[in-house]
Formats: C-alpha cells, sequence, structure tokens
C-alpha cells in the first residue's frame, strides 16, 4: 500500500462532508454504483490491516461524493467499526516513505465520515477521542502540507459534529477543546478561523463551563481581539462587535482590554454609520455596561463625551423604534439601548465621581425623559395577550430604573400607566416561575447569551418597588394604587420574600436584592400609614402583614448584618402597632410582648457612654453597630421612638412590660453619666418622649425613675415636662 494509496483513501471523509446536501435511497445509490455493495462486502470480510486498506480504496473509488448518503456512510461504519479508526490514530510508525501524520489523517478522515451522522457523533468512541482530536489542533507541521490541512479540516468537522449534539459542548469542555482552540486562533495557522468559529459555538452554549475549564486561555483570545479591534480601520470592526460579547469573562474584565474595547467603540460610534453598523456597537456597549457599570468608560472629558454620546444614541435608537407605530421593533437592540440608558440614569443620579458634568446630566435627564415618554407610549399598547414577552419584562424594568429616581416628570402618563404596571406585576406574580423564565429571555435578548446576574432580578414587582415608594407620598397616584389593589399585593409580596429569609432557609445564598426588596416594601408600608390610616385599619391584609412583624423581629434583631432590616420592620411594626391598638393579638400576646421587647432591643441599644481622656465626664456616642449605618438609620430610629411613645397609652401592658426590661432605668442611668453637652437636642426630646409617656402611665414607673435620680437628670437636660410629671404623686 502506497503514501498516495492512503492519501486516496482518506479522501472518503471528503466524501462525507458534502453527503449532507444530497439524501437519495439506498436502492437508488445501488442502482448507480452496483459495485459498491461489493466492495463494502470485502470491507466487511477484510481479515487485515492491509486488506482494510485496499477495500477502502475500492470503496472510494466506487463512491463519488454526490453519491454517498446518510444510509450509505452508515453502512460503511458498520464495515469498518471503530477499532481500525483507532488504530490508526494511536499508531506510531507510518510505512516506508510516508510522513507520520498520514494513518492519523486517514482516521480522521474516517471519523469525519462518521460523525456526519449525529447518532454516530454522540457515540462514546467517538467522544473518548476528543483529547486526542484536540491535540491535532496545535500540532506543529508543515503549513503548506496538504495532507495536513486536511486532517485540519477532518478534525475540525469532527468537533464541530459533536459540539451539535445534546451533551457535545460538555465533553468538548472536559477534554480540553477549548484550550486547544484559543491556542490555535492565537497561533493563526492554517484553520484558525474554523477554530474561532467553534469557540463561539462553545461559549454560546455553555459559557460558565468554558470560562471554568479555560480561563486563561480565553483570556488570551479576548485580548487579541480586543486589540484587533482597536486597530480595525475596514469592516472587520463591526464583525468583531458581534463576536466580542461572547469573550466578556462572567468575572473581572481585564483593564487592558476594557481600553481597547471603549477607544474602538469610540471611533465607532462617533462616526456617521448606517444601522446595520451601529447596532452591534451597541449591543457590545451594553454588555460592558452590564458587566462593568461604568468603570470601562475613562475618566476626564473623552469619558464623558463618550458616555453622553453612548446615552443620547440609545435614547434616539429608542424613540425611533417605540414611538413610530406599525414598524418592526427590533427588540435585541432596544433593550441593549435600554442597559445604556440605565446606565445614564445612574450616572446622572451619582452625587460623587460622576463621569458626567452638571450640564452634560441636564441634558441627558432631559433627553432620557423623552425616550422614556417612548416607552410608556408602548407599554400602553400592550395587551394581555403580549404580557409575557420577555420585551415587555425588559421596558417596564427600564421604566422601573427611571421612577426609582425621577417620578415628577411625566406625572401624567406615569399615572395613566400604573393600572396597566398593577395588573402586569400581579400577573407575574402570581406566575412566579414564568418571572424568572422572562427574566433570563430578558438577558438573552439584550446583552448576554448566558443567565442574568443579580442585576436582573427575576420579578417584576422589584423592579417597581421603589417607583411605587415615591409615588405612595403623592395624592394622586397613591390613590390609583390603592383602588388596584397594589398594598394588597404588596403585603402578599412581602410575605413570600419574607419567607425566603425566615429559619430553614439558607440566607448567606441570597442575592442582596431580596433584603433591599423587603427594606422597600418597608418604606411603602411606611408611607401608606402616615398618608392613609384607614386603609391599614380595614384592609385584613395588613392584620397578616402585623402578625408576621411581631414573630420575626424578636429572631430578627439577633441576627448580625441585619439591623438595617431590623430598623425597617420594628418601625413599621410600631407605627401599625399604634393604629391596630384595639387587635386582639396586641393585648399582651405572647407575639405582641416579643415584639415589643424586640423593639426596646433595637431603640435601646443605639447609644452608649464612652470616656473621652482628660475629662472626668463620659460622651454620648453611637455604639459600633449603629454607627457605620447611622445615615440610613437615624430617620428610622426618631420614627421608632416616636411611634412607641405613641403606643404607650394605647397599651397598658406596655408601660409594665418597658419596666420590666430596665430600659427607662439604663436610659436615665446613660443621661446621667455622660455630658449633657454631647446629647443632641433632638436625643434629648426623644429620649423624654418616652420617658414622659412611661411615668404617665404607671405609678411603678414614675417610683422607678425617682429611684434613678430622674429628677436631677431631667433637670440637667432640662426635659421640663419630665421633670413636672416626677415631681406629681
Amino acid at each position: 500500500m502506497s503514501c498516495c494509496d492512503l492519501a486516496a483513501a482518506g479522501q472518503l471523509g471528503k466524501a462525507g462532508i458534502m453527503a449532507s446536501d444530497c439524501e437519495p435511497a439506498l436502492n437508488q445509490a445501488e442502482s448507480r454504483n452496483p459495485t459498491l455493495e461489493r466492495y463494502l462486502g470485502a470491507l466487511r470480510e477484510a481479515k487485515n490491516d492491509s486488506e482494510q486498506f485496499a477495500a477502502l480504496l475500492l470503496v472510494t473509488k466506487a463512491v463519488k461524493a454526490g453519491d454517498i448518503d446518510a444510509k450509505t456512510r452508515r453502512r460503511i461504519f458498520d464495515a469498518v467499526g471503530f477499532t481500525f479508526p483507532n488504530r490508526l490514530l494511536t499508531t506510531k510508525e507510518a510505512p516506508d516513505g510516508c510522513p507520520d501524520h498520514v494513518l492519523r489523517a486517514l482516521g480522521v478522515a474516517l471519523l469525519a465520515c462518521f460523525c456526519s451522522d449525529p447518532e454516530l457523533a454522540a457515540h462514546p468512541q467517538v467522544l473518548n477521542k476528543i483529547p486526542i482530536l484536540s491535540t491535532f489542533l496545535t500540532a506543529r507541521g508543515d503549513p503548506d502540507d496538504a495532507a495536513r490541512r486536511s486532517m485540519i479540516d477532518d478534525t475540525y468537522q469532527c468537533l464541530t459534529a459533536v459540539a451539535g449534539t445534546p451533551r457535545g459542548p460538555r465533553h468538548l469542555i472536559a477534554g480540553g477543546t477549548v484550550s486547544a482552540l484559543c491556542q490555535a486562533y492565537l497561533g493563526h495557522g492554517y484553520g484558525f478561523d474554523q477554530a474561532l468559529a467553534l469557540l463561539v459555538g462553545l461559549l454560546a452554549a455553555a459559557e460558565t463551563q468554558c470560562w471554568k475549564e479555560a480561563e486563561p486561555d480565553l483570556l488570551a483570545v479576548l485580548r487579541g481581539l480586543s486589540e484587533d479591534f482597536q486597530k480595525a480601520e475596514d469592516a472587520s470592526k463591526f464583525e468583531l462587535c458581534q463576536l466580542l460579547p461572547l469573550f466578556l469573562p462572567p468575572t473581572t474584565v481585564p483593564s487592558e482590554c476594557l481600553r481597547d474595547l471603549q477607544a474602538g467603540l469610540a471611533r465607532i460610534l462617533g462616526s456617521k454609520l448606517s444601522s446595520w453598523q451601529r447596532n452591534p456597537a451597541l449591543k457590545l456597549a451594553a454588555r460592558l455596561a452590564h458587566a462593568c457599570g461604568s468603570d470601562w468608560i475613562p475618566v476626564g472629558n473623552s469619558g464623558s463625551k463618550f458616555l453622553a454620546l453612548l446615552v443620547n444614541l440609545a435614547c434616539v435608537e429608542v424613540r425611533l423604534a417605540l414611538e413610530e407605530t406599525g414598524t418592526e421593533v427590533k427588540e435585541d437592540v432596544v433593550t441593549a439601548c435600554y442597559a445604556l440608558m440605565e446606565l445614564g440614569i445612574q450616572e446622572c443620579t451619582r452625587c460623587e465621581q460622576s463621569l458626567l458634568k452638571e450640564p452634560q446630566k441636564v441634558q441627558l435627564v432631559s433627553i432620557m425623559k423623552e425616550a422614556i415618554g417612548a416607552v410608556i407610549h408602548y407599554l400602553l399598547q400592550v395587551g394581555p395577550e403580549k404580557q409575557k414577552e420577555p420585551f415587555v419584562f425588559a421596558s417596564v424594568r427600564i421604566l422601573g430604573a427611571w421612577l426609582a429616581e425621577e417620578t415628577s416628570s411625566l406625572r401624567k402618563e406615569v399615572c395613566q400607566l400604573l393600572p396597566f404596571l398593577v395588573r402586569y406585576a400581579k400577573t407575574l406574580y402570581e406566575e412566579a416561575e414564568e418571572a424568572n423564565d422572562l427574566s433570563q429571555q430578558v438577558a438573552t435578548l439584550a446583552i448576554s447569551p448566558t443567565a442574568p446576574g443579580p442585576t436582573w432580578p427575576g420579578d417584576a414587582l422589584r423592579l417597581l418597588l421603589p417607583g411605587w415608594c415615591h409615588l405612595t407620598v403623592e395624592d394622586g397616584p397613591r390613590e390609583i394604587l390603592i383602588k388596584e389593589g397594589a398594598p394588597s399585593l404588596l403585603c402578599k409580596y412581602f410575605l413570600q420574600q419574607w419567607e425566603l429569609t425566615s429559619p430553614g432557609h439558607d440566607t448567606s445564598v441570597l442575592p442582596d436584592s431580596v433584603e433591599i426588596g423587603l427594606q422597600t416594601c418597608c418604606h411603602i408600608f411606611l408611607n401608606l400609614v402616615v398618608t392613609a390610616p384607614g386603609l391599614i385599619k380595614r384592609d385584613a391584609c395588613f392584620t397578616s402583614l402585623m402578625n408576621t412583624l411581631m414573630t420575626s423581629l424578636p429572631s430578627l434583631v439577633q441576627q448580625p448584618g441585619r439591623l438595617l432590616l431590623a430598623a425597617n420592620v420594628a418601625t413599621l411594626g410600631l407605627l401599625m402597632a399604634r393604629l391596630l391598638s384595639t387587635s386582639p393579638a396586641l393585648q399582651g400576646t405572647p407575639a405582641s410582648r416579643g415584639f415589643f421587647a424586640a423593639a426596646i432591643l433595637f431603640l435601646s441599644q443605639s447609644h452608649v457612654a464612652r470616656a473621652t481622656p482628660g475629662s472626668d465626664q463620659a460622651v454620648l456616642v453611637l455604639s459600633p453597630d449603629y454607627e457605620g449605618i447611622w445615615a440610613d438609620l437615624q430617620e428610622l430610629w426618631f420614627l421608632g421612638m416616636q411611634a412607641f411613645t405613641g403606643c404607650v397609652p394605647l397599651l397598658p401592658w406596655l408601660a409594665p412590660a418597658a419596666l420590666r426590661s430596665r430600659w427607662p432605668q439604663e436610659l436615665l442611668q446613660l443621661l446621667a453619666s455622660v455630658s449633657p453637652n454631647s446629647v443632641k437636642p433632638e436625643m434629648v426630646a426623644a429620649y423624654q418622649g418616652v420617658l414622659v409617656e412611661l411615668a404617665r402611665a404607671n405609678r411603678l414607673c414614675r417610683e422607678a425613675m425617682r429611684l434613678q435620680a430622674g429628677e436631677e437628670t431631667a433637670s440637667h437636660y432640662r426635659m421640663a415636662a419630665l421633670e413636672q410629671c416626677l415631681s406629681e404623686p
């Protein structure tokens, strides 16, 4: 058997490559080529390698590429099997006068022929060849050797066929194919473009696993692509715009890549472009915004101009797409523009270290207002049949981001849309699994082929909570929300989310958005308590909410790192207790006593005495747990003190319970131990309010305060009301 004969036998693989275009019936193939069956029989009856070589050569000569179909390929496989190709791939001795890769080339050609059959491409005997095939991609050799090039083509055909099977990507990744493809692409040898195409497919199918197995190699490819993108002056830069989002890692993007990507995008978007050129660039920018926020945009004049340009282009695209009724919306592009608008909203509301200057912020807010108007116009036309479409979810998301920061503009339009938003949120809440699936579809639609991160929460209601928090302060929007049943929906949502944080659930794996959502719900309820107290008294859902608050606070105040949520729960519960004071649940039941004991713990531990060098008197300071979050906590604390004060005369059992907790005694002791000058007037007023109500409500409280030198302390702090109360019998 000569080297030339071996090469001719290898052409069988090429026949397999083209066979998918022609699928005649087997009897038709036989009638056109009657000798084929004789040669297949010889192949089946071959007793050694030499006879198999000869039979393969005969089959190759008898079959033209256009005549081979899937059934014929399967018959060739049945005749050859995997044992012969396996030996060809692993042998290290070639016939005299042949390069050492010729036998391997023939083995790969046979596998390429077999892999044209999807069932054979998923066969274990093909899958276990993945590591061997992967090594062929980076093997050194003469780049002009036709046989070597043919083997590389066949190798890519095998790997591509495996990638097309259901579990193929996982097997390729485990077999080291991703690293081999990266090295083949970076080497820019023969077939490197096929390496890139297969890499794109694997990343689209299993991004997380690819990065886990081959992060250094993929980062090297990203560096190469980013550098090419930055330097490109021809149409290839638009093709790279489409490829690059797939190569951005799930972790940190290297700074040099961000620099090159930003520079390339600035040059593209700063030019006059057609939509097919501009849209991939906008989608790449959106992917970067999703992955890095604004960190990829340089600080300074050039960066601020670039960001302003990005947001401006995004707003124009949104308006063009949504304002023209009857035009087909390019949902993937518009959703990417939403991500860029969201970046603009974040930068316009950032007080410190913003990339934008104040005049730019004013201009962009005006432009984004017009784009949000277009979003509202679109949502007003959405019927029930479209509510589960991912683009609607994306549109609600950007509106929620806008309303979280701005509710004064477009007020009329927002009020007009509120009934739809409540119905939409309710629909997705009641079908929570579909809501989560929608979130993933939105991420796929907009910027990434993979599941979303925490910035894409899986329910519409969470997106709307910040905006509704602002709107419940205003009479008109609040009345609409109440009329449409939003408070009841919010109560159900709060109770559902609270279950995720209850004992028995691993809170360490919960995204921060769950706790933030609970806090925002509390803020909305606080607004309703203040502005619509009658609703709290008559709607049964608030009774259920009160019961949950009472049973949850005792354990919540003991949990490290959850003080802010505990403050929200305590303050909301105290304010609601004042309105629901006649409820049986608040008449000294174990749950109510446990709640108020926990509330006292929260209120009493905020401040401590601290000695100061060179002074006989200590000063009043924040306790360590409260100090770091006092800016977010202090309003709740003062409101909680005021609410507790209001509960004392309404709940006769509360003053004796407070006395048993020793809070009034310890509070007077604390005030007596520190310098009055260290206690701010608002603190003095808050403390006096609680002490006065406790003293008025219960004789034993008055006596305990007198024993704690309460009159003297009241005099030192000029607490006239407390001093007078304690002086009375």
